[in-house]
């Protein structure tokens, strides 16, 4: 027999006295192996016991072999058509379908796995456009099945630590709010990200831009004004995307957030560099759960997500400033709140709303 995938009514039925140990594990499904899908999703699913990791999607040979060493118990399946045709022939049962995919698939994927049945988590940038999203969020609605979007950076160590600086008061009204995500790689990414268009999900305001403005969103709220900035410096015949960017969001708080994306930054800004009016709260480095994950630290080791203290940020004013303990990361907690959501009907980690929000100001910006 094929067990329909969970939803609050389905919570709602069980046994009186069911606890989240007596719920079957829920089945998933990765769409694509590269960084996001083996970096991210593979290692988080299988660390967390809500789920069972039943098939991957991958045809490239390197990736194939690497899917089969790290996660034998999984089905390798090479193309998305041949996973939704045994999903169609009952030869495969499933609950989730995470898609790791570039952009340019994400909405005609989403669409198959919800036509299915499936509850679907889509990587950032949820489609290449806020109508596409829009369309998406209908489907889902339609479909009666959950939509989430892997915004992982919310549950960075360093923006955690943010977040609580600034709901216990000990900066004050935040005036300006400075994010950067930088790195010295003049040779690209070597991966789809270097040839892909700006139509199709391309460009680094598309990428890192859906998380810097997330975050933003997130700390102060909803933007009123847009301006933006965008460079390229490779061949243009090669691609339209940008490599470089600059916003300057001001939200209706009255905060003003500067958000830097580079790939080509030979010397980097700090992380955070946040102005208050009682304190600043400066960070430099990245966080450093996604070069663990891709290093094999699982995310159940005791030292996953915690950061030595030589990388604490600093709080205070001039001539009083002290080490602030940056937060345990905990990108885990992304899986264990979208379980919680498909077990008992609450809400998912990330309202896909928010990412139509993060696209109509990236459209804005590039306009």
């Amino acid at each position: 027999m094929t067990r329909q995938p969970l939803t609050g009514e389905d919570h709602e039925s069980e046994p009186k006295g069911a606890t989240a140990s007596d719920r079957l594990p829920l089945r998933a499904a990765i769409l694509g192996f590269g960084i996001s899908g083996r970096v991210f999703h593979a290692p988080l699913i299988q660390a967390d016991d809500s789920y069972v990791l039943e098939a991957i999607v991958t045809s490239d040979p390197g990736r194939t072999k690497a899917a089969r060493a790290s996660y034998p118990h999984a089905r390798i399946i090479p193309t998305p058509e041949q996973l939704f045709a045994k999903v169609d022939e009952g030869e495969l049962a499933l609950d989730v379908v995470v898609i790791g995919t570039p952009p340019l698939n994400h909405k005609q994927l989403a669409k198959a796995a919800l036509e299915r049945g499936l509850h679907v988590v889509v990587d950032k940038p949820l489609v290449t456009c806020s109508a596409d999203a829009e369309a998406l969020i209908a489907a889902a609605a339609d479909a009666g099945r959950c939509l989430t979007v892997f915004q992982n950076r919310r549950w960075d160590g360093d923006f955690l630590t943010l977040k609580q600086l600034i709901s216990d008061g000990k900066l004050g009204k935040v005036r300006t709010f400075e994010s950067r995500f930088e790195w010295w790689m003049p040779g690209g990414f070597r991966n789809w990200r270097d040839t892909a268009l700006l139509a199709e999900g391309g460009g680094i305001l598309h990428d890192l831009g859906a998380h810097l403005i997330d975050q933003a969103i997130q700390l102060f709220g909803p933007v009123a004004e847009i301006y933006g900035e965008t460079a390229r410096y490779d061949d243009p015949n090669k691609s339209d995307a940008d490599q470089d960017a600059f916003l300057s969001l001001l939200h209706r708080s009255g905060t003003r957030s500067r958000l830097w994306m580079n790939g080509h930054a030979a010397r980097l800004g700090p992380r955070f560099h946040v102005l208050g009016s009682q304190a600043a709260y400066t960070k430099w480095g990245l966080d450093g759960q996604e070069k663990a994950l891709g290093e094999g630290v699982l995310p159940t080791d005791s030292e996953y997500g915690v950061e030595p203290r030589e990388r604490w940020g600093k709080l205070g004013v001039p001539g009083s400033f002290r080490d602030e303990p940056t937060r345990r990361g905990d990108y885990p907690q992304f899986y264990a709140q979208l379980a919680l959501a498909l077990q008992t009907g609450s809400a998912p980690p990330v309202d896909p709303s928010d990412a139509v929000e993060v696209l109509k100001i990236i459209e804005q910006a590039r306009r």
